[in-house]
């Protein structure tokens, strides 16, 4: 049947009969279509569809962009299983289907599409096999090769995903905030509570028993205030929100998401081989498919900032955690001094409780602290490796970006202002999108660097109850000036190690022009050349 189809070339002395039969047995080899290896010989391409148009007797159709399908009849139909059998529906009406195919005369075909679309009759058109692969994935929105996942509508229904993580995320940051805080009223409680303790044990009872009451009451009721604000607080950071990056090989993929509700899976798609080759020749593209590389640069960019903020949220915990950590070495040291002070009594016991609740608090801290480490570390390589990626201008720009110190896309006056402004304003998005992620990267370092601080401060708490502690007591009991010793050298330890997380976050925090001076920012205008575009200039005051 393919000799016949392809005979008319023959006759018409384009190949000879020996070169066709070649054709067709390389064909049967390679397991590529035939027109693919008849253009590829020199053939025409419109004496290949006159071919095609003769033998099946029906119009032939070449790819154009222009030939699109109503969403309605999109839906009856699945993009992998019409690349799989080439064919496409162009309408349905009054039991009517208008239909490209490579095989028209395939019954089987024919029946199956009277089925799907609910026709009575096929109206066929002819058309080469990447044709209608293309027509395919035009119409679902995909470039060349891309999978169904790499669509404008998919890709931003995974970046409404992503951006709803982030709000769980931002969320449970203030929700860590709200319990830092009752930590803080917490410790003021306990330092009440401590007064109020040490002024009726060493003066007893008398005329200021009652303000010293006062003093313990106040205490007691911060010390409830502040556990009734951490305690849901610490039941919820239980929960992992946790982002973890879809690693895949280098290249091209996209981000795709099922399960959606409240546990959506996020994978990757396989790698798309002719991606990188075809985004190279971008000056070649058409405004559609510069948009649709630029719709999966931002999903891209929105997992990044998703992955930062699950870092920040981590580290945010670990904050909390020392915090937690801190008030617990406050009771600790307040337990200690209070039963090396005073003879044992019956207070003896209340002095022991003391010191073992300050213990446990004390060991859950150090169990945020090695969580809060490995996240700082986390983050740091997640900016480290953003860095090293191509800007959004030089990828979609490079021998103009290279070349000129303005950042702006080379518009034409003379170009319209109609696809080129939806192109440019998409490509404006994403650089937009990409700033954003340089500044999701500065407010991680920024976060490392107030973890580095949690560190410090914990650490001075540390040293400062056991240098308090060694000065006051002595030196006279071996044992514990050794557990004061320990106390000290702990927290220099931990000191040291929020200074070495805290300098150099401050250093890169300097680096960017966020924290300080002017922000200009290029008003884009895509009706006219970018020599033209105004710029809005904004004070460090007015940000």
């Amino acid at each position: 049947m393919v000799e016949y189809k392809f005979m008319r070339l023959v006759r018409r002395g384009l190949l000879t009969k020996e070169e066709l039969d070649n054709a067709i047995l390389e064909s049967d080899s390679s397991k590529k279509y035939i027109e693919d290896i008849l253009l590829k010989k020199g053939i025409p391409r419109h004496e290949i569809l006159l071919c095609i148009s003769e033998f099946y007797n029906c119009p032939f159709v070449e790819y154009d962009e222009d030939i699109t399908v109503s969403r309605g009849v999109l839906r009856l139909v699945d993009p992998l299983s019409l690349k799989n059998e080439l064919w496409i529906p162009l309408s349905v009406f009054n039991r009517k289907a208008g239909v490209i195919a490579y095989r028209p005369e395939d019954r089987a075909l024919a029946e199956k599409i009277r089925e799907m679309l609910g026709a009575d009759e096929i109206e066929f058109r002819a058309g080469l096999p990447n044709d209608i692969i293309r027509i395919i994935e035009n119409n679902f929105d995909l470039n060349p090769d891309f999978p169904p996942a790499a669509g404008r509508t998919p890709l931003a229904k995974v970046r409404t995903y992503l951006a709803e993580r982030r709000s769980l995320l931002a969320e449970q940051r203030t929700s860590l905030a709200r319990g830092r805080t009752g930590l803080a009223f917490l410790r003021t409680g306990l330092a009440f509570i401590a007064i109020a303790v040490t002024f009726f044990r060493v003066f007893g009872a008398g005329y200021l028993s009652i303000i010293e009451l006062l003093l313990f009451l106040g205490g007691v009721a911060a010390v409830f205030d502040g556990l009734k604000w951490y305690m849901p607080v610490r039941k919820k950071a239980g929960k992992v929100l946790d982002y973890i990056s879809q690693q895949s090989p280098p290249g091209f993929t996209c981000l795709e998401v099922s399960n959606p509700g409240e546990d959506p899976v996020f994978t990757r798609s396989e790698v798309v081989e002719s991606a990188e080759d075809l985004r190279a020749g971008w000056g070649k593209l058409s405004p559609v498919e510069r948009r649709r590389f630029l719709a999966n640069d931002r999903t891209d960019l929105a997992e990044e900032r998703t992955i930062l903020a699950s870092v920040r949220t981590r580290m945010a915990k670990a904050r909390t955690g020392l915090a937690f950590g801190r008030t617990g070495i406050a009771f600790s040291g307040l337990g200690i001094a209070l039963l090396r002070q005073f003879r044992e009594s019956s207070w003896t016991f209340f002095d022991i409780a003391l010191i073992l609740a300050g213990a446990l608090m004390t060991l859950e801290g150090v169990i945020w602290y090695f969580s809060g480490r490995r996240a700082g570390k986390a983050g740091l390589k997640a900016v480290l490796k953003a860095e090293e990626q191509m800007s959004i201008w030089e990828s979609a720009f490079p021998p103009f970006y290279r070349s000129s110190p303005v950042c702006f896309p080379p518009v034409k006056a003379c170009h319209a202002p109609g696809v080129w402004a939806t192109t440019g304003l998409a490509l404006e998005r994403t650089v937009l999108a990409e700033r954003r992620n340089i500044m999701a990267r500065l407010r991680t370092i920024m976060a490392r660097s107030r973890t580095g601080m949690a560190f410090i401060r914990t650490g001075v708490s540390l040293s400062a109850i056991g240098a308090g502690l060694l000065i006051y007591f002595g030196a006279s009991n071996l044992a514990w000036t050794a557990f004061d010793m320990a106390l000290i050298f702990a927290g220099i330890v931990l000191i040291a190690d929020g200074v070495h997380w805290y300098l150099p976050a401050e250093k890169t925090k300097g680096q960017f022009p966020y924290c300080y001076g002017d922000l200009e920012i290029r008003i884009p205008d895509y009706s006219v050349p970018g020599r033209s575009w105004k710029k809005a200039v904004f004070s460090h005051d007015d940000i």
